[in-house]
């Protein structure tokens, strides 16, 4: 055993094969075996056999035991090292979460979400944890004096899991996982997996502003053979290039295909027919936020409002950043976004006009039903064709901020971000030879005065004040029914898909 004022370290050997098992952290109550991968538990200076973990599946996470890093507590940077993963699969696709010895010994965690990271540790509640039927998704609640919306319900189960643990849920039995978020960002997680649940309090971070050190360098040669497979479905040769991929498409016949099961397991597929074409190719290096970005994925969804049978639709483009993880680039009649899921919630509820985030007013311009009709390339989260979602769309004062809510079934995903002109989203991918076919509706003025005489603008001012009068009259005559102008997509900006 070694000693140090501030962390100890244990090491006995296992049950199952005799290596040597370490613990790291006094918080670590289970370690799997790295040789037998038998899972023990920590009994004081005992190690006691309960059975034995599966494989973990090779999901090509850029992080890995070992790696190490500096976070920010408290005003003083606090290093630390992963020390163990644990894998998990739940409704809406698998993630992982890993454990992270701290300076003193004690254990935070590192998990992952919507395609970024949240930094967490243990934050218990002073009372009672309420049964997790209690937390509707979407309703708000106070913890700390502090207002929380409750993001997500989901029944989860664990797949595997490797190095050192402060708790082991049992094997593939499912458990329930609570969500809630705070209009500033943070993340109060409360696993039912074990008694008591456990509470976890965080914030999101990014990988580049942790300084991570020992993080894979990438893929090898044996890891991208790993990563090539047969379709399913039409039998023809599909690579999968990005770390975190759980869906793809084949690149001959189109079908989806399922990966959450590991490339070589048991692949399920869904065929798609009536192709469309992304105007940007995957595999597109475009340059946003000063960093270059990859197209990995692309999907068009279409959406109806509620009562009306008029569906409309719209693009969205999956971006790839090592370091920077996935933004979405939306492409609708209204014009383009630049979008990505925000770790906060804001303040909202179901059926009110405006809501707050960051400190700013939005409000709401459409809700709707939306379904994802058509995808191709690489998602980190298991894409259906079909599937299904109500989004609600907001505006902030300016017109150009936007903000999305997007609810599935256990989840409430928002994305924050703003429009951009479609000459920077052509310059960005180097196609501004083609920026008429980038040009949506917001992009053309209603009237432009620049070479227009002063009698040629009174008379359309003229016009445009008969039919104002006109539609005023045929509005009073129909017993107050309204009137709406179609102007192209109801919809128009999206969140980008279920995300989890």
């Amino acid at each position: 055993m070694a000693d140090s004022a501030r962390q100890r370290s244990y090491s006995a050997p296992c049950p199952g094969c005799g290596a040597p098992v370490e613990f790291r952290s006094a918080q670590s109550i289970y370690a799997v075996c790295p040789y037998c991968r038998s899972t023990v538990a920590r009994d004081g200076d005992v190690l006691k056999r309960i059975g034995k973990m599966a494989e973990v599946f090779e999901d090509y996470s850029p992080l890995q035991l070992g790696a190490s890093g500096s976070m920010a507590l408290g005003g003083q940077a606090a290093a630390f090292t992963l020390v163990g993963r644990a894998q998990y699969k739940g409704e809406q696709g698998s993630w992982n979460e890993w454990s992270a010895v701290m300076p003193d010994g004690s254990l935070a965690t590192l998990s992952e979400d919507n395609g970024q990271y949240v930094f967490m540790r243990d934050a218990p509640l002073g009372r009672d944890v309420p049964a997790a039927e209690r937390f509707r998704v979407g309703m708000t609640t106070s913890v700390g004096g502090q207002r929380f919306s409750v993001s997500a319900n989901l029944t989860a189960s664990l797949m595997s899991a490797q190095g050192e643990l402060p708790r082991l849920a049992p094997l593939g039995q499912p458990f329930t996982v609570v969500e809630l978020r705070s209009e500033s960002g943070e993340v109060l997680s409360i696993d039912y997996g074990g008694t008591p649940p456990q509470v976890q309090h965080g914030f999101g971070v990014r990988l580049e502003a942790l300084g991570m050190k020992g993080l894979k360098s990438g893929a090898s040669a044996k890891a991208e053979r790993a990563r090539q497979f047969n379709c399913p479905h039409c039998g023809a040769p599909v690579a999968v290039a990005l770390d975190s991929t759980q869906s793809c498409t084949c690149p001959s016949c189109r079908s989806i295909i399922d990966l959450t099961s590991g490339v070589g397991g048991e692949m399920r597929f869904a065929a798609q027919d009536e192709p469309v074409e992304p105007l940007i190719a995957l595999g597109s290096m475009g340059e946003f936020e000063g960093a270059k970005w990859q197209v990995v994925g692309f999907q068009h969804r279409m959406g109806v409002e509620p009562g009306d049978d008029e569906w409309f639709g719209w693009d969205e483009y999956l971006l790839y950043h090592r370091k920077r993880g996935f933004i979405f680039l939306v492409d609708s009649t209204d014009g383009w976004s630049l979008v990505r899921p925000t770790v906060g919630a804001p303040r909202y509820k179901l059926g009110e006009q405006s809501t707050r985030y960051l400190g700013k007013p939005y409000w709401l311009q459409y809700s709707y039903k939306a379904e994802t009709g058509y995808v191709v390339g690489e998602f980190y989260w298991p894409v259906e064709r079909g599937q299904s979602t109500f989004n609600s769309d907001f505006e902030g004062l300016n017109g150009k901020a936007v903000l999305s809510r997007e609810e599935s079934r256990g989840e409430v995903t928002w994305s924050h971000g703003e429009r951009v002109d479609a000459s920077v989203v052509a310059n960005a991918f180097r196609m501004a030879d083609r920026l008429v076919k980038f040009k949506r509706e917001d992009a053309a003025p209603v009237l432009s005065t620049r070479g227009v005489g002063c009698a040629t603008v009174i008379l359309i001012l003229v016009v445009m004040l008969v039919i104002l009068a006109i539609l005023s009259t045929c509005s009073s005559s129909a017993g107050g029914s309204g009137y709406r102008s179609s102007g192209g997509s109801y919809g128009g900006y999206s969140s980008g898909g279920g995300h989890k």
